[in-house]
């Protein structure tokens, strides 16, 4: 999807925009009678008893003269971006629900309140109108090919947007993409073909390799499928001046079905998406990417499906991981930290200044959170502050959690180095971090991100779809934090 950016310094005005059927104004907060259109806004807001202040608290769509639609927003000055972006989804939620060909986006206030809201409502609108994977035969396609800005003009293109845009939009597309559709197989014939566009280095560990370099966590996982197509991908994004190297791992589970511990119908349902967190680091990688920023990135893929069959791994099995600890497993179902393990140690053997790795890995981070934010665990306390701050500027909410040592004594197992997870429940998201933790070679520096808020019912901060792509504006905003030092 390609939509062109006009800007215009001038504001808008009655005539300039009767060629619009659609139109959002973002709106100073303090009242202006002169401003298009204002006739048509205060004679609904008198109809249904509303001030012009409470625009603030709720957008407003008015039917214009010409027949057109317009939304009317005052976003204060005050406002975080998650707020912000909140308000600007709700805003155009019904101008996209139309499927416009070309929106005026018209920005009143201060010039630095015009910058700050012409860049997030451009990001909103453009994220919002990205296709996904649907396959009804009379889907509406988006057709939105312009957006006319009007009352501010940036020296810079929003190309930074547009590259948070495609990893967003790579992110949800690839998540909403139905199994039987993205294969393990599928899926790495996918990375390949977009390591080949983008021209990232590209290398894979599949089954056979896994095997024969002792990674016995990922194979245990991987050895129930038929085919067994499971595989650890690597990619690396290296720019000549780079300044940090970070390694970028997800979680790529195609389909969990949670193995012999089979998972009741209820839950099972929407275990496609349990792919989150590769498709975040995919999204990452192809952002920052686009954006050109100063740093390596080796990106690490762990793709499998976690299936029922007679050669699949099972309740007290024994494996031996990649770095030879042996593991007792508990519960099959919790096969997320088991293809991370192996993952994680291979990515820290290339001793990057830095390790993230994004998965929806626990249930009771999705309890302790729900979902509308995220957690993070981190080996650095300084590391998992960081972040709440990369959370806040990207407008994708962050929660940190203690990784303390005390919480390894619920791993002790009397059979073999560690146990895979309790039955008994609990604080699971801190002992699935204090699990993946001994995988990690070197003492790296790392960031645990529990996807708990990839999905949510009726949209989340700047994205209306369900599958939202978190952690992709988060996760750029980590690097650049992090560049930054």
């Amino acid at each position: 999807m390609s939509i062109k950016l006009t800007q215009n310094v001038a504001n808008s005005t009655e005539s300039t925009l009767n060629s619009y059927q659609h139109a959002l104004f973002i709106l100073p907060e303090n009242e202006d009678q002169n401003m298009p259109f204002s006739q048509a806004l205060f004679t609904k807001l008198n109809r249904i008893k509303k001030e012009y202040k409470d625009l603030a608290k709720s957008p407003l769509s008015v039917d214009l003269p010409n027949g057109g639609l317009a939304s009317f927003i005052i976003l204060n000055e005050n406002l975080a971006p998650f707020q912000r972006h909140t308000l600007l989804r709700k805003a155009i939620k019904q101008i996209i629900e139309e499927q416009p060909e070309k929106i005026a986006l018209c920005v009143y206030g201060s010039e630095t309140m015009r910058s700050i809201n012409a860049c997030a409502a451009y990001y909103v609108l453009t994220a919002n109108a990205a296709q996904l994977t649907n396959r009804k035969k009379d889907h509406a396609k988006s057709n939105l090919k312009n957006i006319d800005l009007f009352g501010y003009q940036a020296d810079h293109d929003f190309n930074f947007v547009n590259a948070r845009v495609a990893g967003n939009t790579l992110c949800r597309q690839l998540t909403t993409t139905p199994p039987n559709d993205l294969t393990p197989t599928n899926y790495r014939k996918k990375i390949s073909e977009l390591a080949k566009q983008h021209g990232w280095q590209h290398e894979e560990f599949d089954m056979q390799k896994l095997k024969e370099i002792g990674a016995g966590a990922f194979v245990a996982v991987g050895q129930g499928s038929d085919p067994q197509d499971a595989a650890i991908v690597h990619l690396t994004y290296q720019p000549a001046l780079a300044k940090k190297h970070v390694a970028v791992i997800g979680k790529g589970i195609c389909f969990d079905t949670g193995g012999h511990n089979l998972k009741p119908a209820k839950y099972m349902l929407g275990m496609h998406e349990d792919m989150n967190g590769s498709a975040v680091a995919l999204g990452i990688l192809l952002a920052a990417s686009k954006m050109e920023l100063p740093v390596k990135i080796d990106c690490w893929l762990a793709i499998a499906q976690n299936h029922i069959s007679p050669g699949a791994y099972k309740q007290n099995d024994i494996v031996t991981a990649l770095n030879g600890m042996s593991i007792e497993i508990m519960h099959t179902d919790a096969e997320g930290r088991m293809v991370l393990a192996d993952t994680l140690t291979l990515a820290s053997r290339q001793k990057p200044d830095y390790m993230i790795d994004f998965a929806t890995l626990t249930g009771s981070m999705i309890t302790a959170l729900g979902d509308r934010i995220s957690g993070v665990i981190s080996n650095r306390p300084a590391l998992a502050c960081k972040a709440i701050g990369a959370g806040n500027i990207a407008g994708e909410r962050i929660v940190a959690f203690p990784y303390e040592e005390d919480f390894d004594s619920d791993l002790e197992s009397d059979v073999a180095d560690i146990k895979q997870c309790t039955l008994e429940g609990g604080a699971d998201h801190i002992h699935a971090a204090r699990f993946l933790g001994k995988f990690i070679e070197h003492d790296i520096p790392w960031l645990h991100t529990d996807l708990s808020s990839a999905n949510r019912k009726g949209g989340l901060g700047a994205i209306e779809a369900d599958t939202n792509g978190f952690g992709v504006g988060f996760g750029i905003e980590m690097l650049k934090s992090l560049i930054e030092e």
